[in-house]
């Protein structure tokens, strides 16, 4: 079976801002899903353009979400990442914690760029996931793009302040490849 994605805010996000969600789509049809969380981030007034795109991919059926239902094993964990952690553990955004407790319970992979605050996470419960440079580097394996257009895209992300690692997609090449 093929696993699903659950993203986060910043992940989807990142391809909305620069036009180029139609590459998420290519790479992974019928495997996205925001949880709700994020859905409702993404769908703030104040930022009408995403609003509009989220909506109508959902509504495509391009992208599913989710949401966590209260009394289920999912909404507990969510509650104990997203509202009250245990000693020693932070609280992480309510769009990853989300994302996270949705890929655990359903064995799915979680999309996001805040390795920082989902870290100890992953490790715990053995999740797999991907970051939008690990998705631009498959849509250049893929063939559906170049590294100049991986670079223009990054670059874009980087210009609508997406915190990408490194300054260009040729570095962040050149740091999966060594």
């Amino acid at each position: 079976m093929t696993e699903q994605l659950f993203f986060d805010t910043d992940c989807f996000s990142a391809f909305l801002w620069v036009k180029q969600e139609q590459i998420l789509l290519d790479l992974y049809p019928g495997r996205i899903i925001l949880p709700q969380e994020v859905f409702i981030e993404l769908s703030n007034p104040s930022i009408p353009h995403l609003q509009s795109k989220v909506t109508a991919l959902r509504s495509s059926g391009a992208i599913m979400t989710q949401p966590i239902l209260v009394n289920t094993e999912e909404y507990q964990l969510y509650h104990q990442i997203a509202v009250s952690p245990p000693s020693g553990r932070t609280i992480i955004g309510k769009g990853e914690a989300a994302a996270l407790v949705l890929a655990k319970v359903y064995g799915g992979i979680i999309a996001s760029n805040n390795l920082k605050d989902i870290c100890q996470y992953l490790k715990k419960y053995q999740l797999n996931y991907l970051t939008t440079g690990g998705i631009l580097v498959s849509a250049l394996k893929a063939g559906l793009i170049n590294e100049a257009t991986g670079d223009q895209i990054w670059s874009k992300m980087l210009s609508k302040r997406r915190f990408l690692p490194t300054a260009s997609f040729l570095d962040y090449l050149k740091t999966v490849q060594s």
